[in-house]
């Protein structure tokens, strides 16, 4: 009998707080829908009573629609498309060959040594093929291009990537030597130079694509050495490149990256290197920097590298390989968080915002300080 009148009553409160929260859920429903709905008149009312701005932004849109429909447009045949590529021992590269390889291309990757070029090999399809190549020699080159010859046929190249390059010596101008800026100049300015003159006649036969890897330090000069010097004349080459050669429909890209874990920024060897810089300078000059500047100097180095760089080199051989695959590729790609809303836009900004900037991230020496 009791469990009887108990049975209603739970029941009842039960149905009571059911209710409750259905009738609560509704209300917040009804609440959301105003909010909504107040939100939406607003956007109207603002549209209808600012057609200019209604205009822009209708434009815009309409703008950045036509845009990604044009970027999307693909070029096809991959099987009968030849890609050299340089410096894929290991990075951007090795990974940009593996990754067209996978597409399909005819791939010729271009390596600085015999185990890189082995282990690419390994990794790859039977279709890729591997070659010594060091773009400072003339002679390698010459060979390089008689093999490639072979290779593409009367269908000449497609695709030419310079990508190889080297970032040391880096540190402040001072303790630089001129041949310290030879080195680095050898390899990233002067050796793409050298590469694309030797392969222009097979890439007009194709009417193909070049691909050169820049670098944000071809926008900014963050530091002294031949690292930045040599990207800004990438730079440089590759527009008057892109302009002489749009008449024989050879189409001209710059990729741009920020920082990424690659060999080039590898700090043991950035720091090894600077080690070698401070040892060799005088002791005046040492004196005015400070005893600590030297390790100030790595400290900073390793605290940036480690927010800035990123593993996600895909990133980077992506938009290389949408400059080989695109009908309508970009005159510029700039790859990475840091080099769209770091260190491009702060290109763009008066040399004092700039060097304020940089300056921040970098210790200032003892005399400086005085």
């Amino acid at each position: 009998m009791v469990g009887l009148l108990i049975f209603p009553t739970v029941t009842l409160k039960l149905f009571s707080v059911c209710s409750g929260v259905t009738i609560k859920s509704k209300t917040e429903t009804a609440q959301h829908k105003r909010v909504i709905e107040g939100l939406t008149s607003g956007i109207l009312e603002i549209l209808v009573t600012h057609p200019a701005l209604t205009s822009f932004l209708l434009v815009a849109a309409l703008a950045a629609t036509c845009w990604y429909i044009r970027d999307s447009y693909k070029m096809d045949a991959f099987n009968l498309k030849h890609v050299l590529i340089t410096g894929c021992d290991s990075g951007f590269g090795n990974l940009l060959a593996r990754q067209l390889d996978g597409k399909g291309f005819h791939v010729i990757a271009a390596c600085l040594t015999e185990t890189g070029s082995a282990e690419l090999a390994r990794s790859a399809s039977p279709r890729l093929r591997t070659l010594l190549l060091d773009v400072t020699d003339g002679e390698s080159i010459g060979r390089a291009r008689e093999f490639v010859s072979r290779e593409v046929g009367e269908r000449g190249l497609w695709g030419l990537v310079n990508n190889a390059g080297r970032s040391t010596p880096i540190g402040p101008v001072e303790w630089m030597h001129l041949e310290d800026f030879t080195a680095v100049l050898d390899v990233n300015l002067l050796g793409t130079i050298d590469v694309t003159l030797h392969f222009l006649p097979l890439l007009k036969k194709a009417r193909g694509r070049v691909v050169n890897v820049a670098s944000i330090m071809g926008r900014l000069g963050l530091i002294g050495g031949g690292y930045c010097l040599s990207k800004f004349g990438v730079e440089a080459f590759s527009d008057s490149l892109r302009r002489d050669m749009q008449h024989f429909g050879i189409k001209v890209s710059i990729i741009e990256p920020g920082f990424f874990k690659t060999n080039v920024t590898r700090l043991d060897l950035i720091e090894a290197d600077l080690k070698r810089l401070w040892t060799r300078l005088p002791q005046q000059t040492k004196n005015s920097y400070g005893h600590t500047y030297f390790d100030d100097s790595v400290k900073s180095q390793a605290f940036s590298m480690d927010i800035l760089c990123s593993r996600r080199i895909a990133v980077v051989t992506s938009c290389m390989e949408h400059a080989l695959t695109a009908r309508f590729p970009r005159t510029r790609y700039a790859a990475g968080w840091d080099a769209k809303l770091l260190w491009i836009p702060l290109s763009y900004l008066p040399s004092f915002a700039s060097d304020f900037v940089i300056g921040s991230l970098l210790p200032s020496p003892a005399a400086a300080r005085r």
